[in-house]
């Protein structure tokens, strides 16, 4: 089987290794030359465990080849960006223009995967396009939606054994890409139509989003009121049916901070808790940054000097190098910005950064006046922290409820 991956990004990119490797060819498509330079030289760096060793493998073996142009295949993966724009208007152009790039190309019998985030309904409408410009194929064609679930860092594992949503366009598409799936999933295939399963998708991630509001707002009453938010929530769900996750400094990640979007724009009388949900989250992250200033202003004062302040972490959940949506980020950049000479970026799981120079844990520990904790690393556990050192605590690091 012939299966062409277009888009090489952070689930593009393990999904070509791992079919390649489950026995399959596999072409890998991306417009960027010199990305697809470092994929052939096994040059990615990457904190995503195995994909370095599972690359070179299967480059080795020439199961996975890459170029920028698609090609016939039996299989066609959309695994391209959808993003937002700065009015969180979802952006489908990829998705589109790849699929118009496809039409001139597809034949009788073969296999269109879209798993890119989208709005509900894009592919029943772009396949409607697709026909258009290829009336032959009706009828012929097997076109279907399934979104990824996984989580950086443990993507190969997920990718094998989490439970897959498939949506076909009609019955057999949705029975062809599950026979597809099966060759490489062990988790359940779940069936339904392309609609319910781009909902599915953005239904999981604004749940999410939901669950970790609460959290980060009982956070804020909790400050209001010197009470240990840990030490709450872990008492709350004491109780055999409450489950509260524990609070941050906002949400990140490509899926939770953008997904919910898709549906406040599609459906903005429907969506009032979705968006108040991704406003509560925004708002946490400013609520921590503007304690992080008033930190530092509080220190002028007394000091008459400017602290050095260290941001510890710039990832958007603990032990990757994922900086998308992260607004450990948006937060340790604000800061440097503002006190450009006297910021000290740490994150362990990346060398180098175009905006930062990088520091390290010893160098904040040594010079720091504030460490603002921003991110759960495993790095950061345990650290004996000099008692004149003044910390922003936003993510329990020193709290023994903290799982």
């Amino acid at each position: 089987m012939n299966v062409s991956v277009i888009g090489l990004g952070y689930i593009g990119l393990p999904t070509a290794i791992l079919l390649a490797k489950s026995g399959k060819k596999v072409l890998g498509v991306d417009i960027d030359k010199e990305y697809l330079l470092k994929i052939n030289n096994n040059n990615i760096i990457s904190k995503e465990e195995n994909l370095n060793k599972y690359l070179g493998e299967v480059i080795e073996n020439k199961s996975l080849r890459t170029q920028n142009q698609i090609e016939r295949s039996d299989v066609f993966i959309i695994v391209v960006p959808t993003p937002v724009d700065q009015e969180n208007k979802p952006n489908t152009s990829y998705v589109h223009d790849v699929l118009i790039e496809l039409a001139s190309i597809l034949e009788e019998e073969n296999l269109v995967i879209i798993e890119s985030t989208c709005p509900v309904g894009t592919t029943k409408k772009f396949s409607e396009i697709l026909f258009e410009k290829r009336p032959d194929l009706l009828g012929k064609l097997y076109v279907a939606y399934c979104p990824e679930r996984v989580i950086p860092g443990n993507i190969f594992k997920e990718l094998i054994e989490n439970d897959r949503i498939v949506g076909g366009i009609n019955k057999n598409s949705s029975l062809v890409a599950m026979s597809f799936y099966k060759t490489f999933v062990s988790g359940e295939i779940h069936i339904t139509d392309s609609t319910t399963a781009e909902l599915c998708k953005l239904t999981e991630n604004a749940s999410r989003d939901a669950q970790i509001a609460f959290a980060n707002e009982i956070s804020i009453i909790c400050e209001k009121v010197n009470v240990n938010p840990r030490e709450l929530i872990n008492l709350a769900n004491k109780h055999p049916r409450v489950n509260i996750l524990n609070p941050g400094v906002g949400v990140g990640g490509h899926c939770i901070a953008v997904d919910p979007w898709f549906l406040v724009s599609d459906f903005e009388n429907e969506t009032k808790l979705i968006s108040t949900v991704r406003e509560t989250n925004i708002n946490k992250t400013k609520w921590c940054l503007d304690k992080i200033l008033n930190a530092i202003e509080q220190f002028i004062d007394t000091n008459n000097k400017k602290p050095k302040i260290a941001c510890m972490g710039l990832a958007y959940k603990p032990d990757v190098d994922d900086l998308r949506e992260s607004p450990a980020f948006h937060i340790a950049l604000n800061i440097h910005n503002k006190y450009n000479e006297n910021t000290l970026i740490i994150e362990p799981n990346i060398s180098k950064h175009e905006l930062f120079h990088m520091s390290t844990i010893n160098d904040a520990l040594d010079q720091a006046d504030i460490i603002v904790w921003l991110v759960l690393h495993k790095e950061f556990k345990a650290l004996e922290i000099k008692k004149e050192i003044i910390q922003l605590d936003f993510i329990g690091l020193n709290s023994k409820h903290n799982k």
